[in-house]
């Protein structure tokens, strides 16, 4: 009961704003989870799914007050749909038919997740919106964040009655241009983020292979094996074993924020990662066609973040599993391309999948 009347304050308080403002819309199923998405950013604001007992539990990070999603009062992506570019592209240099354009740096002097104005600050078009589906659209002109291409791009969110939040993206374009989209939402399982730390969780990942980065974050252009390092999780294991080894990449990343490349080969029915909160049995698994996933483990929450109900974020109180192209991919030739061109429409499925065990 309390996460549902948390829910309906939350509805109040965006619904209460002025017409102009960002606006919430909720998803329910016939099994009782429930999902808030607001325009602002595509972000899902709330994400409550029954644990072992059948209680709800919101298991996303987030804020309480619209304003506090607002990038002048919090820097983050919590929930947000990312575009066009998630992750980072080296230095903000991007080539594309021997055309060179610069976009602007904001993460370590390279460019983050569509750079300082990225998608996830901005406002979708709801396009459709129903009890268990919404449609939002991005038009993303030529030159948004330098990026070349007037960009049509949608983002739909459709509950089950299966328990599972199912993404799909697809963009078109004018002009030569690059998309990789992914959803950032943070998750906590045990829905208890002032006491529950994620390296008591559990993860799977399908995946024999990852590309190591620098001290910046960038990708080297390598695709190492994962065998005999901590970043091998094809047998589940507890995040926190290995998190803080002695090892390179784990100093680099400041713990796990890596893209993994992904075993599935783009079936979209292959579980390409699942996590598991032992305190609540609430078990998450990841579906895509996308061929690399970004596991972040909350390594920057350092307690300057005070979120839902008042709660102050932590180390590594939540994750992240963005399913996305390799960071960098425009700058790495041989890897999997996310050109997009004009007459090719993009197109990008993910599943959150939800049980109890």
């Amino acid at each position: 009961m309390k996460k549902l009347l948390f829910g309906a304050v939350l509805a109040l308080m965006f619904c209460g704003c002025r017409h102009d403002a960002p606006r919430l819309y909720t998803l329910r199923n016939t099994s009782g989870m429930e999902v808030c998405i607001t325009d602002f950013g595509g972000r899902i604001v709330s994400l409550n799914v029954p644990d072992r007992e059948g209680v709800l539990r919101d298991v996303v990070l987030g804020f309480d007050r619209l304003e506090d999603y607002y990038p002048e009062n919090n820097q983050t992506d919590f929930g947000a749909a990312i575009g066009r570019y998630a992750n980072r592209i080296d230095h903000g240099h991007l080539c594309i038919d021997g055309k060179e354009y610069q976009l602007p740096v904001n993460n370590f002097g390279h460019t983050l997740h569509g750079g300082p104005e990225g998608w996830q600050y901005k406002f979708y078009e709801v396009v459709e919106a129903e009890a268990d589906r919404l449609v939002l659209r991005m038009s993303s002109p030529d030159g948004d964040q330098n990026f070349p291409g007037n960009v049509e791009a949608t983002v739909t969110y459709t509950l089950t009655d299966d328990n599972a939040l199912d993404i799909r993206y697809e963009a078109v374009t004018d002009a030569p241009t690059v998309i990789n989209m992914t959803n950032h939402a943070y998750f906590n399982l045990s829905g208890n983020p002032a006491e529950h730390r994620i390296t008591d969780d559990i993860l799977y990942l399908n995946a024999s292979a990852y590309t190591p980065v620098d001290d910046t974050f960038m990708t080297t252009g390598e695709i190492l094996p994962v065998e005999g390092t901590p970043f091998d999780f094809r047998e589940p294991k507890l995040i926190g074993r290995d998190i803080d080894a002695d090892d390179e990449q784990l100093a680099n990343g400041h713990g796990y924020d890596h893209n993994w490349v992904l075993d599935t080969a783009g079936d979209i029915n292959c579980v390409a990662a699942e996590l598991y909160c032992p305190e609540t049995g609430i078990d998450l698994k990841v579906f895509t066609d996308e061929p690399g996933i970004q596991v972040y483990a909350g390594n920057f929450l350092d307690g300057t973040v005070t979120g839902k109900g008042g709660v102050v974020y932590a180390h590594r109180t939540a994750i992240c599993l963005e399913t996305q192209h390799y960071p960098d991919s425009p700058n790495k030739p041989d890897w999997p391309s996310v050109v997009l061109r004009p007459a090719q429409t993009y197109s990008s499925h993910c599943i959150f999948s939800f049980s109890t065990k």
